[in-house]
């Protein structure tokens, strides 16, 4: 799959990236050879290989769902920007 200079321009406006226009063309390329080396993986058999986490078998410590820092709002809220009525107030991120 190759890339073009034009998605990577689409890209970096939908992330919010700013790239200058002589560096869209290398990194166009940059991302394709990583395309490429991705759908080179899609090639290997892994028929009969179980999924998992780590290579080694180690079984998770569980511990108990205990709630510690709650129904205090305001030591929760103590280091916030910004906070309205309890809550978080964080900047509109929907256009």
């Amino acid at each position: 799959m190759a890339i073009d200079a034009a998605t990577v321009r689409k890209v970096a406006h939908l992330a919010r990236i700013r790239v200058e226009e002589d560096k869209l063309e290398p990194l166009a390329a940059e991302l394709s050879g990583i395309l490429a080396w991705i759908e080179q993986l899609n090639e290997v058999d892994t028929e009969g290989v179980a999924p998992m986490a780590s290579t080694e078998a180690v079984k998770l410590p569980m511990r108990d769902d205990v709630v510690t820092d709650g129904g205090d709002p305001q030591a929760i809220l103590a280091n916030a920007p910004k906070a309205d009525r309890n809550f978080f107030v964080v900047p509109k991120v929907v256009e």
